[in-house]
């Protein structure tokens, strides 16, 4: 056991040594040149392919693939549009469910929706500023690669630089449709089939065994409307060279934040469709408002990456509205979209 004492106390001396030696030759002042620091110098239009998404919604859990670009019209507005889907019925929970009832009750009729969001608008320049702050840059050697990279305690530079500052008020549309679970809606909603559809709906059917058990009922909603708030958003496009054979550092990060009122009122519900009898869904509760709060961020690069993240309600079928996103941007194609050049007569 002495042994074993004497052992641990030699390992963290050790390990502190080398940590103390590895303080004592890093952590010494550097100097470096500035390359640039330019915040309104960014490219213009950004297209970004999300290769995965995944969502985390009441009505629909659900993961696909998207599309969105941006494009910053001066100091004045900035554009967006956005659309996604999901890889396959799989990926589309509620709405594969539905298929499979639908294979074991021949009484199910309704084809269900398939998930699709789309979004279009824009954000106004309320305020858009620039003002001294810093920024934290790692530096980092050739000689760190692979293992002694990962055995230090990376170190950072504060550098001072300027920092774009957006204050916007922004305005679009949105549509998107999905399969639900009218089950889910009804417990929700505190309501039984038959209050929702009429008596004569059938709130029970035998299954495979010869048991009893409630009817599941599937249908689809489409929902559009708009979207009403603000954002943040926060530009630094800086470079430095660093001395002590440390390399470049960067940072040319724009990331935004916003805050949205979704008002929608245009929601379809569509009539539940159970042998030959078609039963209206005017009974099931709506909501036609909802909020978000999200973040997005991106880098002002030729080709690069970003990433993204929601939570909020969304309006349609009242109970059903809560959800949390996030999404991955690969890659991110950014350009100025200047591809001319003055010309002087000798």
């Amino acid at each position: 056991m002495k042994k074993f004492h004497i052992f641990l106390v030699l390992f963290v001396f050790c390990v502190v040594s080398q940590n103390y030696a590895q303080s004592r030759k890093d952590n010494q002042p550097v100097t470096y040149e500035e390359l640039y620091d330019e915040p309104y110098a960014i490219n213009k239009l950004f297209v970004q392919f999300q290769p995965v998404y995944g969502e985390l919604w009441k009505a629909n859990i659900n993961a696909g693939f998207g599309l969105e670009a941006t494009y910053f019209w001066k100091e004045k507005m900035t554009f967006r549009a956005h659309a996604r889907k999901t890889y396959a019925q799989s990926f589309d929970l509620t709405r594969d469910i539905a298929e499979n009832m639908i294979e074991d009750n021949s009484n199910l009729r309704a084809v269900p929706r398939i998930h699709n969001f789309y979004e279009v608008g824009a954000t106004y320049h309320i305020k858009d500023f620039e003002e001294s702050s810093k920024t934290k840059m790692f530096l980092y050697r050739k000689s760190y690669k692979g293992d002694k990279w990962a055995a230090r305690v990376p170190l950072n530079a504060e550098i001072p630089c300027k920092v774009r500052k957006i204050y916007g008020a922004r305005l679009g549309g949105m549509f998107f449709d999905t399969a639900v679970d009218i089950n889910r809606v009804l417990d929700a909603q505190d309501m039984t089939i038959n209050e929702a559809f009429g008596e004569e709906f059938p709130a029970q059917r035998e299954n495979d065994m010869g048991e009893m058990e409630e009817t599941s009922i599937f249908s689809g909603v489409d929902v559009k409307g708009a979207y009403i708030g603000g954002s943040m958003t926060w530009i630094r496009n800086v470079a430095v060279d660093f001395d002590n054979k440390y390399q470049e550092g960067v940072d040319d990060l724009i990331l935004t934040a916003f805050f949205d009122i979704l008002i929608a009122p245009a929601i379809t519900v569509d009539d539940i469709v159970y042998g030959a009898n078609s039963y209206s869904a005017d009974n099931l509760e709506t909501s036609m408002l909802g909020w978000r709060l999200g973040i997005d961020g991106k880098f002002n690069r030729t080709l690069s990456w970003g990433y993204g993240g929601e939570v909020g309600m969304r309006p349609g079928l009242k109970g059903q509205g809560f959800y949390a996103l996030i999404k991955v941007s690969f890659p991110v194609f950014s350009t100025n979209l200047e591809y001319s050049v003055e010309a002087f007569g000798k």
